[in-house]
C-alpha cells in the first residue's frame, strides 16, 4: 500500500461521453484505477490514453456490486471514488491534499454535489452529500443500489457554503435519460425495500410529498421550468418504485378466477 497518496476510482460502462474531462479533472492524482463493466465504446481507449489501471468487472445492472472490488483494486492508501460524470474542481483536488497531510486526519471524508439537468444546476438537489473519500482499508460497500459506503472511523462532512469544493455532477442530460434511468435504477430498489408494506397512504401522498420537498422546501421553484420539471421527475421516482413494490407483492392475489386457476393446477399436479 503506497501510504500516503490517493488513488481514483471510476466504475465504466460505456462511459465515453463525459469520461476525457472527468479524467482530465483528476490526472494529478497518484493513481488512476478504471474498473470496466463491459464497455464497447471508447471507454477502454481513453483509459489507456490518461494511463489508468483497468480492472474488469462483470456487469451488474448498477455499479454498487462493483464498488468493493474497485476500491481494493487501488494501490493507494486512501482512495477517491468519482463516477464516469463527475469533475474534481482544483480547489477540491487541494482540499483532499491537505486533509491527507494532516497529522490527525479523519477516516471519511462527505463531500458535496451539484447536479446539472437541462442546462442547470439544481440548487434543491444540493449538497447532495456523498461519502467518497476514505481510507482503502477502512470501508465496506453494501452492494444495493443507492448505498452510501459504511466507514469504520470519523468521518468529515465539507460545509455546504463550500461550493468550489462540491463535485461538478453532469448528471441526466436529457428527460428521456431520467425517465430510462427512473425505470432501471426502481427495479434495482425492489430488493431492499420488499418487506415495506404499500398502502393507499403512502401511494397517494408519499409522491406529492417528494415533489414538494424538491420543489418548495428546498426551492425549486428558483429554478423555474427546469426545476418544476425535476421536482416532477422526483415524484415520479417515488410512485413507479411505490407501484413496482406494489406489483411484485400483489401480482394477481387480488383475482379470484386467477387464484381459482391456481388451485386447480396444484390439485391436478398431486
Amino acid at each position: 500500500m503506497r501510504s500516503g497518496e490517493i488513488s481514483v476510482v471510476i466504475n465504466t460502462l460505456n462511459a465515453e461521453q463525459h469520461l476525457e474531462r472527468v479524467l482530465r479533472s483528476v490526472k494529478n492524482f497518484d493513481q488512476i484505477v478504471i474498473c470496466d463493466m463491459g464497455s464497447t465504446d471508447r471507454t477502454l481507449s481513453l483509459a489507456s490514453r490518461f494511463g489508468c489501471k483497468v480492472v474488469s468487472h462483470p456487469p451488474a445492472g448498477f455499479v454498487e456490486p462493483a464498488r468493493n472490488f474497485a476500491i481494493q483494486s487501488a494501490d493507494c492508501e486512501w482512495v477517491l471514488v468519482v463516477d464516469a460524470d463527475e469533475l474534481v474542481t482544483p480547489a477540491l483536488a487541494a482540499y483532499l491534499r491537505a486533509h491527507v497531510a494532516k497529522p490527525r486526519s479523519e477516516d471519511g471524508v462527505r463531500i458535496p454535489r451539484k447536479n446539472y439537468f437541462l442546462g442547470q444546476w439544481m440548487r434543491n438537489d444540493y449538497p447532495d452529500y456523498t461519502c467518497r473519500f476514505f481510507r482503502r482499508d477502512r470501508v465496506y460497500w453494501p452492494p444495493y443500489i443507492h448505498h452510501q459506503p459504511e466507514i469504520q472511523g470519523s468521518i468529515l462532512t465539507i460545509p455546504s457554503g463550500h461550493t468550489e469544493l462540491a463535485f461538478i455532477h453532469l448528471i441526466n442530460p436529457s428527460v428521456s435519460v431520467r425517465l430510462q434511468k427512473i425505470d432501471q435504477y426502481t427495479d434495482k430498489e425492489l430488493e431492499r425495500r420488499k418487506e415495506q408494506r404499500v398502502s393507499w397512504f403512502k401511494l397517494l401522498f408519499a409522491p406529492w410529498v417528494r415533489f414538494v420537498k424538491a420543489y418548495w422546501l428546498k426551492g425549486g421553484f428558483r429554478e423555474g421550468r427546469a426545476g418544476y420539471i425535476h421536482a416532477q421527475l422526483q415524484g415520479i421516482y417515488k410512485f413507479t418504485t411505490l407501484a413496482k413494490l406494489y406489483e411484485t407483492q400483489h401480482r394477481g392475489a387480488n383475482d379470484p378466477d386467477l387464484q381459482a386457476f391456481s388451485n386447480e393446477e396444484a390439485s391436478s399436479n398431486q
